[in-house]
């Protein structure tokens, strides 16, 4: 059987955006980031992720507003390789009536019918009935705070949904 899929945002799960501003929390790292000419991103990375990341048994993708560019800016931070991504295209910040997440549509999509599991800080009941209604295969869709990022509690999630699709 296939390795499940593991989705993973970076603002919130990775960079704990909405942890106090003058309060880096502890292990991680600033960096900052110019995506956009003039404005310069400050960003909070935990060397420590990446290497955790890799070890869970899952193919790794972004699915993340920054696309291609956490390959470059967020990936070697954190020890990761270039990872596939999540085109989300004109569908960026795209509202929905029915209240899903406009990232949701693409990642069923992009799964093609394979486990995945979906790190993210925005997910709702209404993106967790539309993978119900629109995707067979298993899928867990895991919530991190934004103010801590992925932790020692996130991981023993992730490990036990892989686990579980796995054997």
């Amino acid at each position: 059987m296939d390795r499940p899929l593991l989705f993973l945002d970076v603002d919130g799960p990775l960079n704990p955006w909405a942890a106090k501003p003058e309060r880096r929390p502890e292990g991680y790292t600033t960096i900052r980031v110019a995506l956009h000419p003039g404005r310069a991103l400050r960003v909070w990375l935990h060397p420590g992720h990446g290497p955790a990341l890799l070890a869970l048994g899952y193919d790794l993708c972004w699915a993340s507003t920054w696309m291609d560019a956490a390959n470059r800016w967020i990936g070697p931070v954190i020890g990761l390789p270039e990872l596939p991504y999540v085109d989300f295209g004109a569908g960026l910040f795209a509202l929905r009536p029915d209240g899903v997440h406009w990232k949701t549509e693409a990642i069923v999509a992009y799964a093609r019918g394979r486990p995945f599991a979906w790190v993210d800080d925005e997910q709702t009941p209404a993106d967790q009935a539309y993978v119900t209604a629109h995707h067979a295969a298993p899928a867990l869709l895991h919530q991190v705070d934004p103010r801590i990022g992925l932790r020692r509690e996130d991981f023993a999630a992730l490990t036990k949904f892989a686990t579980s699709v796995t054997t």
